[in-house]
């Protein structure tokens, strides 16, 4: 502690937008499952508002306490393709508007957990829950779904790459009237991990514990502004700044996330380090990557700078917390990143440009609108080339695509909040129907045999 530190963490607050982006709870519901519908949906329900009925107020108390902006409030849930399958129940969209009343009265942003996990295979069960999903996204209006179906231990569920092609366009027309929103709250997984913080893919998993808070840092701003102080300068002094930069905002995070959790007398989970923008001017990914030297984000070097960034915010966030976990990487959604969207209008970055991106940084292909007529067999081509990205690199990679019925190139699609806005991108011409109707499953590499 020294007032050089001191008078930079307040600089940090004040004028470069650091603040905690989420306190997600993690929730157990192992021990609501029950065969009768009504009792299994009561319990869910007295469990969740048992533990959560307090987070909001808490959360802004503590934010207040310390001066720190907590921007959403978030819960997390067991997958709920096990709770309800273990329960014998058939109707999953009772479930899902269970989680969206908790979120409602309890008064968080959203609520994850309306997952599957068909990464080795789909139960019966497993099927309802992802034939549901368009249903459910479109009569809530807080639940995140995710389909985690794909790993480097199993390989690629094909007939699920299949089968979540077609619910992402049924989940877009469900919700056209507001540029197909559904998609933004449904994301598709390859290693999805157990304690993420960040939606739509957040999910309690098996091996946690009751509850547990978890959080995520936002401070794309922060880094900016630290390497405007080594403009010019070797790369070795710019992953410098930026590791000491991130330890700062690791610092802060597990303090809000520690005091959070003491309150509300449930364990701290664990810290993402993933650098998370907002569509508000200052707080860019983007803006960062320029700052290295970029003309505009999507221009040749782009991945090269991007995997310094992810590489150096985790080597810095790492030494600051023994709790790091969730995601902990650099979020590139175009929508959520004002940089982005000027990249994706100025045509510098484009569908494939971010996929190679994806192959260094965390999620993947992230709020990224597409033209509404799509064929649901490209989106699942999409959805196989991420999973293949993961697997091979062991890593986690995500789609969250969003084909914006009646939109077209050249149009925009708004979605309000962090969501913000984005241009609708092309994507390819032609056709990879055949490659996807081929079902059964691309096997895992060579590397997942280590045992």
């Amino acid at each position: 502690m020294n007032q050089s530190n001191i008078l930079e963490t307040i600089r940090m607050l004040d004028q470069e937008k650091l603040d905690i982006r989420t306190v997600t709870m993690g929730i157990s519901l192992f021990d609501c499952i029950d065969g009768d519908l009504k009792t299994c949906q009561g319990k869910i329900y007295d469990k969740m508002m048992g533990y959560c009925e307090n987070l909001v107020d808490y959360a802004e108390k503590v934010s207040r306490k310390y001066g720190i902006s907590i921007i959403n409030k978030r819960l997390s849930v067991t997958p709920i393709g096990l709770v309800a399958g273990a329960s014998g129940q058939r109707d999953f969209v009772a479930f899902a508007k269970t989680l969206d009343r908790v979120a409602q009265e309890s008064g968080v942003d959203f609520v994850g957990g309306y997952s599957a996990l068909v990464q080795s295979a789909m139960t019966e069960s497993d099927e309802l829950l992802i034939d549901s999903i368009p249903q459910a996204l479109a009569e809530t209006g807080k639940v995140c779904s995710s389909v985690n179906l794909a790993s480097s231990k199993t390989g690629i569920n094909m007939d699920a790459v299949r089968k979540m092609g077609l619910v992402i366009k049924d989940t877009a027309q469900r919700t056209k009237d507001q540029d197909s929103i559904g998609c933004a709250k449904l994301v598709v997984f390859c290693n999805g991990v157990e304690d993420n913080p960040f939606m739509a893919g957040a999910f309690h998993g098996p091996g946690l514990g009751d509850a547990c808070i978890h959080v995520g840092v936002s401070g794309p701003g922060v880094v900016k502004s630290a390497l405007e102080k080594v403009s010019g300068q070797s790369f070795e002094e710019v992953s410098e700044c930026v590791k000491k930069t991130a330890f700062k905002m690791t610092r802060l995070g597990q303090l809000v996330g520690k005091e959070v959790a003491s309150g509300l007398e449930v364990p701290f989970g664990s810290i993402d380090l993933s650098l998370a923008p907002t569509p508000a001017v200052g707080d860019s990914v983007a803006r960062f990557l320029e700052e290295i030297g970029l003309s505009s984000v999507g221009f040749h070097g782009t991945t090269a700078a991007l995997a310094l960034l992810n590489d150096a915010v985790k080597k810095g966030g790492i030494m600051a917390s023994s709790h790091v976990g969730g995601l902990s990487g650099a979020f590139i959604p175009v929508s959520e990143d004002e940089g982005m969207i000027e990249a994706a209008k100025n045509g510098s970055l484009t569908f494939d440009k971010l996929e190679a991106m994806t192959s260094v940084c965390s999620v993947g292909l992230d709020m990224i609108a597409i033209p509404g007529d799509t064929e649901a067999a490209t989106i699942s081509g999409m959805i196989a080339d991420e999973a293949a990205i993961g697997m091979i690199n062991h890593k986690t990679t995500a789609v969250r695509v969003i084909p914006v019925v009646g939109k077209t190139v050249g149009d925009e699609a708004s979605f309000g909040g962090l969501l913000g806005y984005a241009p609708i991108l092309p994507v390819h011409e032609g056709s990879c129907q055949k490659m996807v109707d081929r079902g059964g499953f691309i096997p895992s590499p060579i590397t997942a045999f280590k045992n």
